[in-house]
């Protein structure tokens, strides 16, 4: 049996972030692979027109966990909904839910945080550093507490090109960030924000660097572990392969592709596209909490959870991947434009990009407006290119991560284990994933009939031709415009029409002396 599976049955467990992405998967791989575990304690935000336990009914009747319900059928018993707030002081817990907590968790998986590259340094230090904190301090007063396991991210320390599993130090004290957080104005935390991240590339990677140096000096004697994974894409294996619900990293770019709003990104081919599974993130989650727990590490221990060192794949490849399934799997029409080439370009300039996108958009929202309805095309494309934008810094650049702790803990799995909890990368055949993960963008995420493939398949040939024939009009406007106002223009033209009559015309001869 899975000593893994084991230690967690009878464990009070409590997951931070159990209404996102990674929590729910958490949760699901809990519930599944240990069905006798005592609780969830999970904290959910209150929400207007919904209880805490309608929240729950939502998140267990989904897709994902179908096979939870086949051996747990009173799944419903085993979750305990926490109302709470983590942008309050102690986290709006209520008093007699504290002492609940404080009295039965045994584990803490704490998964939460704002996940928005453009969030304003004041609400990033609130979500990802300062409600870090005082989680640790609740912790601290948890006597049957065995380990307190942070989820932060591979690029929390971006700004280095080689990352070991080690945290590295802010110049200013999160203490210090907390602080002024509380009584500086907007205006002045935009002004400082820049010289704060330095050379990070936005407020989420600083925040997260912050929580980590956190954890390392207000820990204690507590037993923590930090998960940095890489980004996070759609499962691999468990409980299905392709399962998302998510729209953000690489999923926003598929969906945009597949809907047509998006042509070409500009990423370097040959950069590593870090994708990381998101089973395989909670597999070593959930392994990181047994060992933290059982084995009692004398320091807090970093575990990398990336791909590019041990089984990279390049952007190029992802883009070419994608675009290949596309064809397979199209997605239905959107507003009936031309689908993207999902194409990776180094070359393709920021203004080609602005007309290529923007054009299109601007000529539909005419059209909408002259039919009587709502123009919207702009708008969703403006967003598009401001989080093209936010992206760019990730796709054009590569890091290495060092995977030592991350290799000795799969050592220490035994046979059984590593097989119920595999985070093994390198057993991961990209390309039977990635069709996986664009055909469970358009089931799950998306939620489009499965049966109309084949006229989907029509139609996009249909729309990518009028793409081209856009494309194609476009330059040769361009073109024209160009001769009219360049002499040197013009004589580069003749001198093409002239090539390549003269070309035509000695093939026409050597084909009359062979006859």
């Amino acid at each position: 049996m899975s000593m893994i599976s084991a230690f967690y049955n009878g464990k009070s467990i409590l997951i931070t972030g159990a209404t996102g992405f990674l929590g729910k998967v958490m949760m699901e791989k809990l519930l599944r692979t240990s069905p006798d575990l005592k609780v969830i304690y999970i904290l959910v935000r209150p929400k207007a027109g919904q209880t805490l336990q309608q929240r729950v009914f939502q998140i267990l009747n989904s897709k994902l966990f179908e096979k939870v319900k086949e051996v747990c059928p009173k799944v419903h018993e085993k979750i305990r909904a926490i109302s709470a707030d983590l942008n309050q002081h102690d986290l709006a817990i209520s008093k007699e839910d504290m002492q609940e907590l404080l009295s039965h968790t045994n584990i803490i998986f704490h998964c939460a945080a704002t996940v928005r590259f453009d969030d304003h340094l004041r609400h990033a230090v609130q979500l990802n550093v300062t409600a870090t904190q005082q989680l640790l301090s609740i912790a601290s007063q948890m006597p049957k507490l065995e380990a307190f396991i942070h989820i932060s991210t591979a690029f929390a320390n971006c700004n280095l090109k080689h990352i070991d599993e080690v945290i590295y130090p802010c110049a200013v004290e999160p203490k210090k960030i907390i602080d002024s957080m509380e009584w500086l104005d907007d205006a002045i935390i935009d002004e400082i924000t820049p010289k704060l991240i330095g050379d990070r590339p936005n407020t989420y990677t600083y925040t997260k660097a912050l929580g980590e140096m956190v954890l390392q000096q207000e820990g204690g004697n507590l037993n923590i572990a930090i998960i940095r994974p890489s980004i996070v894409g759609a499962t691999w294996q468990e409980p299905f392969p392709g399962w998302i619900d998510s729209i953000n990293g690489p999923t926003g770019l598929i969906v945009a592709a597949g809907k047509g709003f998006l042509r070409s990104i500009r990423a370097t081919p040959m950069a590593v596209a870090d994708l990381i599974p998101v089973d395989l993130v909670i597999n070593l989650t959930l392994a990181v909490g047994w060992y933290t727990a059982v084995h009692r590490p004398k320091s807090t221990l970093i575990y990398h959870c990336t791909s590019g060192n041990l089984n990279p794949c390049h952007w190029g490849k992802m883009g070419f991947q994608v675009l290949a399934t596309f064809e397979k799997i199209p997605f239905e029409k959107a507003f009936r434009r031309p689908n993207a080439d999902f194409t990776t370009n180094n070359i393709t300039t920021h203004y080609w990009n602005a007309v290529s996108h923007r054009v299109p958009a601007i000529i539909y929202d005419v059209y909408l407006r002259l039919t009587g309805r709502k123009p919207r095309m702009t708008k969703v494309m403006n967003r598009l290119l401001r989080t093209l934008s936010m992206l760019e810094y990730f796709i054009n650049r590569s890091w290495e991560w060092s995977t030592y702790n991350t290799e000795m803990l799969m050592s220490e799995l035994s046979p059984e284990d590593q097989r119920v909890f595999n985070f093994d990368v390198r057993q991961l055949n990209w390309l039977e994933y990635i069709e996986n993960y664009v055909l469970g963008v358009k089931k799950y995420l998306l939620k489009e009939d499965m049966a109309g493939i084949p006229e989907a398949r029509q139609h996009l040939k249909r729309l990518r031709n009028i793409h081209y024939l856009f494309n194609t009009a476009l330059f040769l406007i361009a073109w024209r415009l160009l001769i009219a106002r360049s002499q040197v223009a013009r004589n580069v033209w003749f001198f093409i029409v002239s090539f390549c009559y003269k070309l035509l015309s000695y093939f026409r001869a050597s084909s009359r002396l062979k006859v």
